[in-house]
């Protein structure tokens, strides 16, 4: 990245003499990699977060809140960046569809190290990926759509009702397909716990 610098002359009268341009350069990939990394780190650690607080819903073994947080926090950053317009720049749905593919299958890897079922770590970890903003902004559309008198402006809350509503669809039905193709895929080692 370049930058323009001026500095002005100045003479004893306080009047601008001449201009002096010079260009630096700034080194714009440690600050974009440094930033970057940051926001994979916190994206991570607050899905985590989430995950352990899905878990405790469910009340699971306590051992399985470290598994839980981990496969959340591997899931979540990897959707991130795979989402990420310098990285691969993927569509949500398509990101969210590896990226539970890979909670998937890192939940039946490590059932038998947790000493529990898949699912105990599978579901709490695909929580955080529930695409809640798409289903507030679809619900929010058809609000708009009911109260809106004038064909524009229903035509509008439609389109953002219709975008919303087919792109959270199309999430959910990713993650579920994603999540389940490893369940069956390692049949043997994700029905081991249980046995």
């Amino acid at each position: 990245m370049l930058s323009v610098n001026r500095t002005l002359r100045r003479s004893a009268y306080d009047e601008p003499r001449d201009v002096l341009i010079y260009v630096t350069t700034s080194n714009n990939f440690e600050t974009h990699f440094i930033a970057m990394l940051s926001e994979f780190l916190q994206d991570g650690f607050f899905a985590a977060i989430a995950a352990v607080g899905f878990a405790a819903i469910s009340n699971p073994p306590k051992r399985a809140y470290l598994y839980c947080a981990l496969i959340a926090a591997i899931g979540h950053s990897s959707r991130f960046l795979m989402m990420h317009q310098s990285v691969f720049g993927l569509h949500i749905v398509i990101a969210s569809t590896i990226a539970a593919l890979l909670v998937g299958t890192l939940a039946v890897l490590l059932s038998p190290v947790a000493k529990t079922p898949a699912e105990t770590c599978l579901f709490p970890s695909l929580l955080p990926m529930i695409p809640g903003i798409y289903a507030y902004k679809t619900f929010g559309g058809l609000v708009m759509c009911i109260y809106q008198g004038g064909e524009g402006r229903f035509s509008h809350y439609f389109y953002l009702f219709a975008s919303n509503g087919l792109t959270c669809l199309f999430i959910l039905l990713g993650m579920v397909i994603g999540a389940t193709i490893p369940i069956f895929l390692f049949k043997n080692i994700s029905f081991q716990a249980t046995r």
